[in-house]
């Protein structure tokens, strides 16, 4: 697998995130460029005044800084969890 191969989001539609600052870390995200998958894990870490957040990379697997500016970041729903909360 590569990571420049097309994924759809695993656990259903993903949510398009305004601002990191959203997130909260545990959360499961994707980060997209083109509609292509260039990484998904869980946040680890955020800094949302540079709209910066760091994950445990599932694609990867290592830790990766995704740029909010760079990347389309979604959340990824998880069953049993409300994204409203």
């Amino acid at each position: 697998m590569t990571t420049q191969e097309e994924f759809p989001a695993a656990l259903g539609e993903a949510f398009t995130l305004a601002l990191p600052e959203d997130l909260r870390p545990g959360e499961l995200v994707e980060g997209r460029r083109g509609g292509r998958l260039l990484h998904r894990g869980r946040v680890t870490d955020i800094a949302p005044n540079q709209g910066l957040l760091w994950i445990l990379d599932t694609v990867s697997g290592s830790r990766r800084l995704l740029d909010h500016s760079e990347l389309e970041i979604t959340r990824v729903p998880e069953p049993g969890l409300s994204l409203h909360s």
